[in-house]
């Protein structure tokens, strides 16, 4: 899986590390090549991205944007 990640997203980020994993998704540390800081990406599993869809989705992104706090990094 992280191989097929890191080609999708070559160019890009470059991934580094799992920083962890639950019952929804996993988040990887990994390095934003065109702005030089460090991310997290999360991606969904698989079988519940199916059937979830994107909405749910871009909510989380939605409001995880607005969040504001020295310890969270931004989107």
């Amino acid at each position: 899986m992280i191989d097929l990640l890191k080609t999708a997203l070559a160019g890009r980020y470059t991934i580094e590390r799992e920083l962890g994993a639950g019952g929804m998704a996993t988040v990887y540390l990994a390095h934003d090549l065109k702005h030089d800081r460090p991310v997290a990406i999360k991606i969904l599993r698989p079988d519940l991205a199916a059937s979830l869809g994107a909405d749910r989705f871009l909510r989380e992104i939605k409001l995880t944007a607005k969040l504001n706090h020295p310890h969270i990094l931004p989107l």
